[in-house]
């Protein structure tokens, strides 16, 4: 093998990748497979429904993957889109690229081990920069295989597999016990709808038209996502005036009226911190009066997909739909009294804490992932 390779770890075996893995091509040209079984594969190497209209797809294309497949999108693996498959039978995206163990890498390779291997930055830097210079940069079947990997004894990648996985088996728990607030949350609001009738909320709210002349800067710009959360802007703010953004006070909602190209989601946030942000000026930003109507109580509603459903069908326009204010201050909620918004409100609260905390986990597995790998190959180096 290469001796750039070997010099790390001299007494481990390195071995091209190619000689252990096998691709499949096998496809849904029968229509065996429905639109319900379509995913596709996250930056967080995670499988994922689209979140796209799939109904007047093509599926015959479409890719088959069984449980022991990996499958990883080529032109946005360094960015890290591949997964493992372990929950049953699903399709894919032709353009995925599809590969298992073949019976030599099923006695040497542990594919969790593997899939561990792929989700460390030094592996997304070496697909960088094998992909350099490419026009239109892919990372094909012949470039995986290309690959050479250290590869310590299968016992020891087991040993590091299965702390791995007790991690992983944590947070999935923890994860469950997060949906068990969100339905506790959805079951209070649906038996309000059933006992109280329904106001509309623009009797309690209040746009807000606050510019930046407080001179925030490009540290308190935040953008808007379709999952309900204020986030990091992703735009390039190299040069661009902030004066005209507009101010989100602790305690307000913001959202962006566009809805015609956000996957049929409205995108919006709470600022639940005790800071300021600036938001695009496109944005809408109103608070509530507490007396008759809390905010954290409103976000329950406002981050329901029933909403998301609702600000679609009452989005206006041509070329592009809007929800706009007047059609936000129509909503109509059940208001009770402050006492039992804000009961509700607490539920839904520990659900965001722990939601932040779930997402935090998430990552420390990430990361645990190289460490593992190195004490899987300094342990077979020792042997």
């Amino acid at each position: 093998m290469n001796s750039n390779h070997s010099v790390l770890f001299p007494d481990v075996t390195w071995v091209r990748l190619g000689d252990y893995i096998q691709r499949s091509t096998e496809n849904n040209r029968n229509l065996k497979y429905g639109v319900d079984l379509i995913e596709g594969v996250t930056n967080e190497g995670v499988f994922a429904p689209p979140k796209g209209n799939p109904l007047d797809v093509d599926l015959k294309p479409y890719k088959i993957v069984n449980d022991g497949a990996f499958v990883y999108n080529p032109s946005r693996l360094d960015l890290g889109s591949i997964a493992y498959r372990t929950d049953g039978l699903c399709i894919v995206s032709h353009l995925y690229i599809i590969f298992y163990l073949n019976e030599e890498g099923k006695e040497k390779i542990d594919p969790n081990w593997l899939f561990m291997y792929f989700r460390r930055k030094e592996f997304y830097r070496e697909v960088t920069f094998r992909n350099f210079g490419s026009q239109r940069p892919e990372f094909n079947f012949n470039d995986m295989s290309d690959i050479v990997i250290p590869l310590p004894d299968i016992s020891i990648q087991r040993k590091y597999v299965s702390i791995y996985k007790s991690m992983v088996a944590n947070q999935q728990s923890y994860e469950n016990g997060l949906e068990d607030l969100k339905l506790l949350c959805d079951g209070y609001i649906e038996d309000l709808r059933r006992k109280m009738p329904c106001k509309k909320i623009g009797l309690y709210l209040k746009e807000s038209n606050q510019r930046n002349d407080v001179g925030l800067t490009v540290d308190a710009v935040r953008g808007l996502s379709t999952a309900k959360e204020i986030i990091p802007t992703k735009a390039d703010m190299s040069g661009v005036g902030l004066s005209n953004y507009k101010v989100v006070e602790p305690g307000q909602i913001v959202y962006v009226p566009d809805t015609s190209r956000r996957g049929d989601k409205i995108s919006l946030g709470f600022n639940n911190t005790t800071e300021s942000f600036i938001v695009s000026s496109i944005s809408i930003v109103f608070g509530t009066n507490p007396d008759f109507l809390i905010p954290e109580y409103l976000m329950l509603f406002l981050t329901r997909p029933e909403f998301d459903r609702y600000a679609r069908f009452n989005s206006w326009g041509s070329a592009r739909e809007t929800f706009d204010w007047s059609e936000m201050q129509n909503v109509q909620i059940p208001i009770p009294d402050i006492k039992i918004q804000k009961a509700i409100a607490e539920i839904f609260t520990v659900y965001n804490t722990r939601k932040r905390i779930n997402e935090q986990l998430k990552a420390q597995i990430k990361d645990i992932c190289p460490i593992l790998i190195l004490g899987s190959l300094e342990e077979g180096r020792a042997k």
